[in-house]
């Protein structure tokens, strides 16, 4: 579809607006090449002049020699469709220039997969699941390729109808731009993005990008409206007509264009009612192009010549008047790839709302039966959709299958989920398919983020399927649903589930269903730690699945024997095991791939390795990102757990942009789970407005029981910086009475628990009555009880890593600072040396706030001794908690600070020498920010892995920073880094 010039060809009162944007992209340099690359997102109201705009911009680069890409995002066609946009410009370019694109796709062979001619019909949909990186890689290397040949000027329309993949290219676009002369605009209808647009976290993820530009189209003044209105061609108007359509138009072009046509026709009347002013053009049409436009706007905005041939049944003479009966009247437009567009949205829209119910499912059906004769006219997306339109039930539900099928074959989960789903719909219980796409269905549902409803769907299937449909599919059915239940806090018996379904297996049974049920099998026997049981199975799941040429199985079954031996005492094998998986490059983005990346940092994570873990943890959301998979599980885990390293690090900024929302539309629990981990940071600030964020995740605490353990964690905080001790109280009495009846009745996170609840109760009893005194005295005693017995079952079982070696010994000192506080001293020493060993296990961990919280007790304890110490530990726990903005330390700490302000001070002016870092040190900060191991530093920069890290040092030295992390945590607050 061509970017089509309004009716007699006008661009009236954008002049402005298009040198800007001109300029924004990069066209009108002397030389005729770009400047620059431009990145931009257009917006403005529907027929408000978007469209006429980027025909002006791309009338311009074509004249200036640049290759001018065009794709539209199409409505409900184009929302099931992955790639839409980026399918049309190729489907183009290989009409016009073939050479060019057998050279690109030689080059990037995934590529092929987004060309209309294999879209169906070409063997794709049997060629397997594509890494949906491989694909965008793919699409970002064409555009790059091409702009060897000259600067290119892509162009994409109607964004807020775009599919869920069209948008995060777009994002993975405008994030890493170009290396060539490549610019990109998007436009969208802003009236068309109500509260819950699946567009607007995507404009404000855009919107936090330094390359990209916003340009919003403002109505026309009423003089442009006029001089548009006089411009037109045969319209002959009297100025109270004039006058009229210019009041009614309302700076909008479009409107103003029907409104004079309407006027000019004799049609005043229609002015009131804008379905009918846009009905104006279609009624001055004959019969036959009534009846060919009618079955145009069945099809949506655009349709292929061949394909309105098929569904009109008109002879090609006949059909060809009609035709041009439709583009004389500017109903219709011809494209440039062989059909025809409405154009405008809104024509279409009208034209199709117009039609009578009895017409739409003729019409629909007749589409139908065309896809069904001709694959190569459409995809299965479109047959799915004419097919239920015209209630063809049977047809729609193969074409859904296949369109879901499609979608996950170019990294498209959320496409096939909406398939899938409608196909569920479709079945019936005892359909011989119906097995097949629920556990279909329930795999685009959990790579979406969407475990509970895969399980959901997965649980109903199993208990409303009919008797005698078969043990071999009953089997596979219930390795899924046991391998989708333990990604959940679901109480089912996943064991008994797994032991059911290899018992129902008969000898001659598909080796390959084997190997899928042992690999789950062994999955559950590892979370209930029978170790050697899931080695004997993991050992035999292998060995099948290798044996069948399931590479993914056997992978994700070496994956979890890894983690098996990190419990047995193993974990520099386990690191090493995990290690040789990922150097495989085929494995890249894949599920098994993520899940390896997922638990190689957390165990970096819990043997207090954060700078690793946080470098791993990133890795791997990213490359779920890049396949469409980021909610998917583990990946989720992944940036959830980034996140919460980069708070444990001290950079909370970090902390904050993995955290926040972003381009992606994550599913509510997905967002209760990252709200969750971001109230650390609120929690740290002493922001009590963001208990409000604690009130709305609640609901997600029996569902997922990491939101609760999460909140209530930061929310004991919250409530303490409030004044609220009874409701710091309670949250952690419900969130602990939960976590013991779902996981069990003492569980590790409880040391943090008590130790944050333990320093409330401290920090209320300064100022409470003696006999409250006495209360939270016991009380603090039941916490510490229950803490040394969960810290005793931690050692006994090894799982005693340095985080919780740190809270344990918190626990303690906590219990000791509160019997300081309530009256029953004992004894300066011990509190000493329960408040030094908390700063040793802290500070060795690499928790930089709770380092800082310990200094601050410590010298609390030190200054009433009258040790001079203290000013030193205030002022080094003063100075992270002045970086961090922790407003309740700094609170805490004032009182310690009143006679050692200047040394505060002076501190803080020893490391202002970050300023005067030399150019290779930023340049070496910048990649350190980037999470960059010292190693890929001096791959990237050609220097030696032990010069990267003798500049690493001096940066640290220079910046009093203790690490990696809060060195970029000072630079970024002192402005050092972009």
């Amino acid at each position: 579809m061509p970017l089509d010039a309004p009716a007699g060809g006008l661009f009236v009162g954008r002049d402005d607006d298009c040198e800007r944007l001109a300029r924004l992209l990069g066209l009108d340099v002397p030389d005729g090449s770009p400047a620059h690359a431009g990145m931009v997102v257009l917006s403005g109201d529907a027929g408000i002049g978007k469209t006429r705009l980027l025909s002006e911009v791309a009338a311009r680069a074509t004249a200036q020699g640049w290759r001018v890409l065009v794709g539209h995002c199409l409505g409900e066609a184009g929302s099931s469709l992955p790639y839409l946009p980026f399918t049309e410009m190729l489907g183009r370019l290989e009409a016009t220039a073939p050479e060019q694109v057998d050279a690109v796709v030689a080059a990037h062979p995934h590529l092929a997969r987004l060309f209309p001619s294999r879209r169906r019909g070409g063997g794709l949909d049997d060629a397997g699941t594509l890494d949906r990186a491989d694909l965008v890689e793919a699409v970002h290397a064409a555009l790059e390729d091409l702009a060897q040949h000259g600067p290119v000027l892509v162009v994409v329309e109607d964004v807020h109808w775009a599919d869920q993949s069209s948008r995060d290219l777009l994002s993975l676009i405008f994030t890493r731009g170009f290396d060539g002369p490549v610019s990109l605009v998007a436009s969208y209808r802003s009236d068309d993005l109500h509260r819950r647009h699946p567009l607007r976290a995507t404009l404000a993820h855009w919107a936090r990008l330094a390359s990209v530009q916003r340009v919003d189209l403002a109505p026309l003044a009423d003089r442009h409206v006029r001089e548009l209105v006089r411009g037109l061609g045969g319209t002959a108007l009297g100025e109270s007509e004039v006058q009229a359509v210019v009041d009614r138009a309302e700076g909008n072009a479009f409107f103003a264009e029907e409104l004079a046509a309407a006027s000019a026709l004799g049609h005043p009347g229609s002015t009131e009612d804008l379905s009918r002013l846009l009905l104006v053009r279609f009624e001055q049409l004959g019969p036959t192009g009534q009846q060919v436009v009618r079955m145009a706007a069945a099809a949506g905005r655009q349709v292929s010549h061949r394909m309105l041939a098929c569904v009109v049944g008109l002879p090609d003479t006949e059909l060809d008047l009609a035709v041009r009966d439709a583009v004389e009247h500017h109903v219709l437009v011809p494209t440039d790839t062989g059909g025809y567009a409405f154009r405008h949205a809104l024509l279409a829209e009208t034209v199709y709302d117009d039609l009578l119910p009895g017409e739409r499912v003729r019409a629909h059906e007749r589409y139908a039966a065309a896809l069904a004769d001709d694959p190569s006219l459409g995809t299965w997306a479109d047959l799915a959709r004419h097919a239920l339109a015209a209630g063809d039930r049977e047809r729609a539900l193969d074409a859904s299958v296949r369109a879901g099928d499609a979608a996950m074959s170019v990294g498209g989960p959320e496409e096939a989920w909406r398939h899938f789903k409608q196909a569920l719909a479709l079945l019936p219980d005892d359909h011989p398919s119906a097995d097949a796409v629920t556990i279909r269905a329930a795999g685009a549902a959990t790579s979406t983020g969407r475990a509970y409803k895969a399980l959901e769907l997965l649980q109903d299937r199993v208990a409303r399927r009919p008797e005698g449909m078969g043990d071999t599919a009953r089997a596979e059915l219930l390795g899924v649903v046991a391998t989708t239940a333990r990604l959940t806090d679901s109480p089912l018996d996943t064991l008994a589930v797994t032991k059911e379904a290899l018992g129902l297996l008969r000898p001659d049974d598909p080796t390959a269903l084997r190997a899928t049920l042992l690999a789950a099998h062994t999955q559950v026997l590892a979370d209930r730690g029978r170790d050697v049981e899931a080695q004997r199975a993991g050992d035999e799941a292998i060995a099948l699945a290798e044996q069948a040429d399931l590479r993914d199985v056997a992978d994700e079954v070496r994956v979890v024997l890894a983690k098996v031996r990190e419990r047995t005492g193993n974990p520099q094998e386990s690191q090493q095991a995990l290690e040789r998986i990922l150097a495989d490059p085929a494995l890249r983005g894949t599920p098994a791939a993520t899940r390896a990346l997922h638990h190689l940092g957390s165990l970096h994570h819990r043997a207090g390795r954060l700078a690793q873990a946080l470098e791993v943890y990133q890795q791997g959301a990213a490359q779920a990102r890049a396949t469409g998979r980021e909610w998917a599980p583990y990946a989720l885990e992944c940036r959830m757990l980034g996140g919460i390293v980069a708070y444990e690090i001290g950079d909370w900024v970090l902390a904050g942009e993995i955290l926040a929302p972003d381009g992606g539309e994550a599913p509510m629990m997905a967002r209760a789970l990252l709200d969750s981990a971001l109230l650390y940071v609120a929690a740290g600030r002493g922001d009590t407005t963001s208990l409000d964020v604690v009130a709305k995740v609640r609901r997600w605490w029996e569902t997922e029981s990491m939101v609760g353990l999460l909140s209530a964690s930061a929310a004991i905080d919250l409530h303490g910086s409030a004044g609220d001790l009874p409701a710091a109280v309670a949250v952690h009495d419900e969130v602990v009475a939960l976590l013991s009846r779902v996981w069990r009745p003492r569980f590790q996170a409880q040391l943090r628990l008590s130790a944050l609840l333990l320093g409330q109760l401290g920090c209320h009893a300064a100022t409470a009555a003696g006999t409250e005194r006495q209360e939270l005295l016991v009380r603090g005693g039941q916490l510490a009880e229950v803490a040394r017995l969960v810290w005793e079952e931690s050692a006994a079982s090894g799982n005693d890593g340095p985080e919780a070696r740190a809270w344990a010994a918190r626990v303690e000192a906590e219990l000791l600072r509160l019997r300081w506080l309530t009256g029953d001293d004992p004894g300066q020493d011990a509190l000493v040396t329960a408040w030094t060993e908390a700063v040793a296990r802290f500070e060795t961990y690499g928790h930089a706030y709770e380092t800082a919280r310990s200094r601050a007790r410590l010298a609390a304890v030190l200054s009433a001794g009258g040790d001079g110490r203290a000013d030193d530990e205030a002022a080094a726990a003063h100075d992270v908690a002045a970086r961090l903005g922790a407003r309740p330390l700094l609170d805490e700490l004032r009182p310690l600070l009143r006679h050692g302000a200047g040394r505060v001070g002076a501190r803080e002016a020893a490391t202002r020498p970050g300023e005067h870092l030399t150019p290779r040190e930023r340049e070496i900060l910048s990649l350190v920010a980037l999470g960059r191991s010292n190693k890929q530093i001096g791959t990237q920069l050609f220097i030696s892995a032990k010069t990267a890290s003798v500049h690493v040092s001096n940066i640290m030295a220079k910046l009093g920073a203790t690490g990696r992390g809060e060195a970029v945590a000072v630079a970024r607050q002192r402005g050092l880094l972009d």
